[in-house]
């Protein structure tokens, strides 16, 4: 049996990333973010949403660009910091030991330890109640090479990501199918052809002058009595 619930947000679990950004001033900073998601494909567009008391919101707002970076088990720890410290008191790159790179796009620098990195620009933001939301254009990516195989393909599950559900970190560890797989016709397999027989050793070829030919039934003459 259902419980009804009061409205709320229940949409779970969610790619939990950590989000880099770079004031006015020139400091960078790092703010942890679950309220994030994919929002078109072509142009390629994201979005964040953020609260306005949260120390990152005045970059965000002043500066319009900003990095995702993609979080991983091994950076579960930082992407939980990132989450409860404010960059007001400390320096989380530094108390980290997280690796800066500078993006190639938007001046804003990007954890060298994740996997993933994507270069934002935001094209709206827009006021929704506790949260603000940050509406961008993807306008560079970065990928590990660490996580190509030998075809090309980019391997995430191989950096281990990670996902949040109501306050729990979760691994992703368990392929269950692949796009499409539901209405994927299965594959015939083909029966392989007959191979001949093996020859049976000192077996003698018949005698081709004698194919064919049978022995002749011998004539019986009768008698009388």
């Amino acid at each position: 049996m259902k419980q009804t619930w009061k409205p709320g947000n229940m949409l779970y679990p969610l790619p939990v990333v950590l989000v880099s950004t770079r004031g006015l001033d020139g400091k960078d900073n790092l703010i942890t973010v679950a309220w994030a998601g994919t929002v078109c494909t072509n142009p390629p567009m994201l979005s964040i949403s953020v609260k306005k008391i949260r120390y990152s919101y005045q970059a965000l707002h002043d500066t319009g660009v900003f990095v995702v970076n993609l979080t991983t088990k091994a950076l579960v720890k930082a992407t939980d910091y990132c989450g409860v410290r404010s960059g007001r008191d400390e320096d989380k790159w530094e108390r980290l030991k997280l690796t800066k790179e500078e993006a190639d796009l938007v001046p804003v620098s990007m954890v060298g330890e994740s996997p993933v990195n994507i270069e934002c620009r935001v094209v709206e933001e827009k006021e929704l109640g506790s949260h603000v939301m940050f509406l961008a254009e993807v306008v560079n990516v970065h990928v590990d090479d660490r996580y190509m195989d030998e075809k090309g393909r980019f391997c995430l599950e191989k950096a281990e990501p990670i996902v949040y559900s109501h306050g729990v970190y979760f691994n992703l560890d368990q392929k269950l199918g692949t796009f499409g797989y539901s209405v994927k016709k299965p594959e015939v397999k083909k029966p392989d052809a007959k191979k001949p027989d093996a020859k049976k050793p000192n077996a003698k070829k018949p005698d081709s002058s004698m194919s064919g030919y049978k022995k002749p039934r011998k004539k019986i003459r009768k008698t009388q009595f």
